[in-house]
């Protein structure tokens, strides 16, 4: 068996020492990542002798398995290369990777070169950090182990990404040097890779051992299969999944049993939602109580997870920061033989038994987990991603990617790719600086008028095309203010200064990037600020190239509708995969109206309109008693409405009506839902259910559509049995939606549907899905308004949504009343 390794994660592990100091190496490493433009740029200035990007790799013997630790040299200085290259590709052919003795040799030195880049002012780096030259001693014991080397160099160099300044560190090792060093790091290694070798060997024969835990569906066999042949292809599969037909387990069981096959290392569960996560989390933990052993861990927000009341990181506000890498290890290999599930109490648990940051230590375990169930952005998002699986240099390897809810990934996408910077932001932070830094304080100055003489020239909004004047007073500013935190440890209002200096990191990094996928515009926003936005309108290629860090990606929602809008958005290409899962209901045990006779169109918005609505909802839920939800485009378009309903038709003898709030805290919106859930929570095996017993009274919610309650709720039986969408679902007009429309018709495309009309019908469609979630449930969906009766609409209209009754005000009670009785 084989247990592999990478260079940097093999030295960070083993040599890391300390406190966790965020003051210190918050923004240091944000800078240290900017380094690509700066290594191709040492790189070609270079000499022929010169030879970038190396890959080296080393075979470490063990009685029972091989380490393979593996990297790639930034640079190699070798005057006899293609000698050098022989005797490794003949020590390749041994597949030995230890020599006996040096072969003795007059040849010139060979230097290994490390780059690193810093913002940094180069004088006062005295000496290399431990890790790097940790890093390049491994290459160099590497390449000097396969090239018969006596003596090899080793040269650290930093370079100034802004002035291109460059410092040199230089080391001379022997061979024997290097080989005992290299031997204690590996010794010390050993340990964890004998847990993963035993461990293997248990997972995998729990894997094939499994079988899947309920009878198979009508189509959910099909579904298993087409989930584990993608993965099979090294492919990626977007999969319309219509609720009910087990989607969560149809795709976590096929990854499993691909891991146990050898051909997935790590499985990635991404959502976008704490429930889903949840629901995630319960599946492995029914797959584990038929006998599945895995290692799986949920990633918690820092601020979620953290123990204290505000999360500080440094070791004067935080004990757990302080000397947190001198007990890291001890802690993990602790939960690591007892725990084979690392939730948010479990690790909290064993970070308080050990005095180790909690959020840490759950990233940590993701070394050694199996599966990992986290949010979207630890795979996509460039400020968070976890560099120890995804960081440049690393390669591809067989992760699968489960991607759940996976038309939330587009606008997240989007999101995680943009970047904006506002005006008056380097005023505040200028002030805030101003008597501790002069050189700060201009350099904020100079971006503060470059924003200036662009807002002169706006009016409401306007593209900008112009930005390299801007960009490079920020990059200066953001050379001087990295500095500047890393002298200032402490002062008043430096979390402000810190806010706006990883603000300044992201814009750099996505100017960097940013391509014909991106809108570069101003705005004059509403409460006076000016802002400049880098706007990722596709974010499909750089969502794809995250994808290609993995074996195969499988994309997955109840309403990934049109199918090939998502795949051209979210990252596919021609030879993947499209599945369209068939629905497990009974359509009959649905109503779907169509109202012919009002809109939510602003034309028509008045209070005639209002009242009109508001009958409809009285019309549809006096037919029965229960619970129902009522989705409005907006809030002001609620409280009309809802005004209309409660002076008219509102009887407080039978009725009670819940009103979604602007903004609710967790425990408002825990306290809404329970009242159509109740308050026992049932074991079901995939999803979290509740039910209450049928009362004699109606429940009416008023909540929004795109909002908390319209998507990631899960309410069965008799806990919904009505769901009332007001509208389209169409976004409000505003410059982004404008700047997607025009910016997909000039590619061709119809810009109105892919900037209003399917954002709008997914909406529609996800509160629609509230109603019915399993096959026994029975319930009304209602669409008011008239726009769903055009073919522009009912086209996006799901498969199972082939029988629909237009209804008018007048006749629509008739048509539930029917529909009822039919049933009970």
């Amino acid at each position: 068996m084989e247990i592999r390794v990478s260079v940097r994660q093999l030295v960070e592990f083993i040599l890391r020492e300390g406190d966790i100091d965020n003051r210190r190496t918050g923004g240091s490493d944000t800078a240290m990542q900017e380094g690509s433009r700066i290594h191709r740029l040492i790189q070609r200035r270079m000499g022929s002798d010169y030879h970038a990007e190396v890959p080296l790799k080393l075979i470490w013997d063990t009685e029972e398995y091989q380490i393979i630790v593996e990297g790639r040299a930034d640079g190699i200085i070798d005057f006899e290369w293609e000698r050098h290259m022989a005797a490794r590709e003949s020590l390749s052919q041994e597949m030995d990777g230890e020599q006996t003795l040096p072969v003795p040799d007059d040849e010139k030195k060979v230097v290994i070169d490390e780059i690193k880049g810093t913002y940094k002012e180069l004088r006062r780096i005295q000496k290399p950090i431990t890790v790097h030259l940790a890093q390049a001693k491994c290459y160099a014991y590497i390449y000097a182990n396969q090239c018969h080397l006596k003596n090899i160099g080793v040269r650290m160099t930093y370079c100034n990404l802004e002035t291109e300044e460059t410092k040199y560190f230089h080391e001379d090792y022997t061979f024997v040097e290097l080989r005992s060093w290299f031997d204690e790091l590996m010794l010390e290694y050993k340990k964890w890779a004998d847990f993963q070798f035993e461990w293997a060997r248990i997972r995998t024969d729990s894997i094939k051992a499994l079988a899947f835990p309920f009878p198979y569906r009508e189509g959910q066999k099909e579904l298993v299969t087409y989930v584990y042949q993608t993965i099979y292809h090294k492919r990626k599969l977007f999969l319309e999944a219509p609720t009910g037909v087990g989607k969560t387990i149809s795709t976590v069981f096929p990854a499993v049993k691909s891991m146990g096959e050898g051909m997935t290392e790590k499985i990635f569960y991404l959502t976008a939602k704490t429930i889903t996560r949840t629901v995630a989390q319960q599946c492995f933990g029914l797959l584990s109580d038929k006998g599945l052993r895995m290692k799986t861990v949920i990633l918690t927000a820092r601020d979620k997870i953290c123990p204290l009341e505000k999360a500080e990181c440094n070791p004067d506000a935080c004990p757990y920061a302080k000397g947190h890498y001198d007990r890291i290890n001890e802690a993990m290999y602790d939960m690591l033989q007892v725990q084979d599930h690392f939730s948010r109490e479990v690790v909290l648990e064993y970070s308080q038994k050990h005095m180790v940051c909690p959020f840490e230590m759950s990233l940590d375990m993701s070394l050694f987990s199996d599966a990992i169930i986290c949010d979207y952005n630890y795979v996509f998002d460039p400020k968070v991603y976890l560099k120890r699986f995804f960081a440049e240099g690393n390669g591809k390897k067989d992760y699968v990617f489960l991607i759940d809810e996976a038309h939330n990934l587009l606008e997240r996408g989007r999101e995680m790719y943009s970047a904006s910077l506002i005006k008056e932001d380097f005023l505040k932070v200028k002030r805030i600086v101003n008597e501790k830094s002069q050189k700060l304080a201009k350099q904020l100055e100079k971006c503060n008028k470059e924003l200036l003489a662009m807002k002169r020239l706006c009016e409401n909004y306007r593209e900008e095309e112009l930005l390299a004047p801007f960009v490079m007073a920020l990059t200066r500013a953001y050379s001087t203010m990295d500095e500047f935190l890393d002298e200032h440890e402490s002062f008043d209002d430096r979390e402000e200064v810190l806010d706006l200096y990883f603000q300044m990191a992201h814009f750099l990094n996505m100017y960097e990037i940013m391509d014909e996928s991106y809108v570069s515009y101003s705005q004059l926003l509403s409460d006076g600020d000016f802002m400049l936005k880098l706007f990722c309108v596709n974010p499909a290629n750089n969502l794809k190239q995250c994808m290609r860090k993995g074996r195969s990606t499988i994309l997955f929602s109840a309403t990934l509708l049109p199918i090939q809008y998502y795949k051209k958005l979210l990252g596919g290409e021609q030879e993947d995969y499209e599945v369209y899962a068939k629905s497990t209901f009974e359509e009959e045990k649905r109503s779907l109206l169509l109202a012919r006779d009002v809109t939510s169109k602003y034309t028509r918005r008045g209070t005639e309109e209002f009242r009109k609505i508001a009958r409809y909802l009285y019309e549809i839920v006096r037919q029965r008693y229960g619970n129902y939800m009522v989705f409005f485009p907006s809030h002001a378009f609620l409280e009309e409405v809802y005004n209309a309903f409660m002076e008219e038709y509102y009887d407080e003898s039978i009725m009670e009506c819940l009103v979604q709030e602007d903004y609710m805290s967790e425990e408002k919106r825990e306290e809404f839902l329970r009242r159509f859930e109740g308050n026992e929570l049932c074991n079901l095996s995939e999803q979290i259910a509740f039910e209450i017993e049928e009362e004699e009274t109606i429940l009416i919610g008023f909540c929004v559509m795109g909002g908390i309650f319209s998507e990631g709720i899960d309410l069965k039986k008799d806990s919904l049995i009505g769901a009332i969408i007001v509208g389209t679902g169409i976004p409000q007009v505003c410059c982004e939606r404008e700047l997607l429309k025009k910016y997909f018709d000039e590619q061709g495309e119809n810009g109105f549907d892919y900037a209003y009309r399917i954002p709008g019908m997914n909406k529609v469609l996800q509160s629609a899905g509230r109603v019915i979630r399993t096959a026994e449930d029975i319930g009304v969906v209602a669409l008011l308004d008239e726009r769903f009766l055009e073919y522009q609409y009912r086209r996006m209209f799901p498969r199972e949504w082939k029988q629909y009754e237009v209804v008018a005000v007048d006749e629509v009670a008739k048509r539930v009343e029917k529909f009822w009785n039919d049933w009970l």
